[in-house]
């Protein structure tokens, strides 16, 4: 069964190939992913989109071990739905590139990410939240809380957070895919 977070990013990910249908990198082999489509052309360079995960991945039990608290399932839904280079798009808030993971080695840089914003949290002694985005050109991160599966805005090393939507499917709803700049 498909849950609201997975739809909603079905949906922004459909819109996205609609608007963009491949974008073009230079291929790093050592950096393999099934996003690539096709072989590099004689600069390099090689089409990519995002494509669906098909196999289970064990990053979220081994993160809740380190953290010693359950994660929220919005965000493992979000995680574990893609393999993609980040996607830019527009909220009601402003330009933002949602962050996704590149191919099964990119979960280890993940998790110690996400185990560092968590620690960081903790030092200010603010709830736990689980990041999946970043504006720009402001550098503020767009993270799911824990408890609550709000999405808030926060400004990395600072105590405030602002609301910014009831649930994070209700965010990717409202999300607007923007071009990839090569």
């Amino acid at each position: 069964m498909t849950t609201a977070v997975e739809l909603a990013l079905d949906q922004f990910i459909e819109a996205h190939l609609q608007q963009q249908p491949s974008t073009r990198i230079e291929q790093d082999p050592q950096w393999p992913s099934s996003c690539y489509q096709g072989e590099p052309d004689n600069d390099g360079l090689i089409a990519w989109q995002p494509t669906r995960q098909s196999q289970s991945n064990d990053l979220f039990q081994r993160l809740e071990q380190a953290l010693e608290v359950p994660i929220h399932p919005d965000i493992k839904q979000y995680y574990l739905r893609y393999w993609s280079d980040p996607l830019p798009a527009r909220s009601p808030q402003g330009q933002l590139n949602l962050l996704f993971v590149w191919n099964t080695e990119d979960y280890e840089r993940l998790r110690a990410n996400l185990i560092g914003h968590a620690l960081g949290r903790i030092k200010l002694k603010q709830p736990l939240s689980l990041f999946f985005g970043c504006t720009f050109p402001e550098e503020y991160v767009l993270a799911v809380d824990n408890s609550s599966g709000q999405v808030m805005l926060e400004q990395p090393g600072k105590k405030t957070s602002d609301l910014v939507a009831a649930s994070l499917a209700d965010f990717l709803n409202q999300l607007q895919p923007t071009i990839i700049e090569n």
